[in-house]
């Protein structure tokens, strides 16, 4: 658990944009582990165990009839300016760009990983990125993109 805490949490947290929510993900995420005991392989197949069932932990809570959206706290720690600005695009990416960007940039995974992780082809997650950076792009810009 403490090994791949911080990926679960900021999965579900780049996923939901709350914090109360990504929490709830993340006890539930570490329930199930605990409860089901799965074997893996090596340290790669549970990580990538963790992320498909954060990702489905996430997708429920979205699809809940109870979801709101909510404001970001105000406890949060102060960013830079860059730092929000950043933020603030990637919160703003449609969840299918947000997530490939999380699981490349900021957990380290291949395209091909990805791909495996979500179940999808490696094209559509080299497609994904690339259409995310060059909405990525246009939003630090401040300009609109248009597909």
């Amino acid at each position: 658990m403490r090994r791949h805490a911080g990926t679960v949490y900021r999965l579900a947290y780049a996923r939901l944009r709350s914090k109360p929510d990504a929490d709830d993900v993340f006890q539930e995420v570490f329930f199930r582990y605990f409860r089901s005991h799965p074997v893996f392989d090596n340290e790669e197949h549970a990580k990538a165990w963790l992320i498909r069932v954060t990702l489905n932990c996430c997708k429920n809570v979205w699809q809940s009839p109870w979801r709101k959206d909510a404001p970001l706290p105000a406890e949060l720690p102060a960013l830079s300016r860059e730092e929000s600005q950043l933020e603030d695009a990637l919160q703003s990416l449609p969840g299918k760009y947000r997530i490939v960007i999380h699981l490349h940039y900021y957990e380290g995974y291949a395209t091909g990983e990805i791909a495996q992780i979500l179940g999808i082809c490696p094209a559509t997650v080299r497609s994904q990125l690339a259409r995310g950076r060059a909405r990525l792009e246009y939003l630090l810009k401040g300009e609109s993109y248009h597909e």
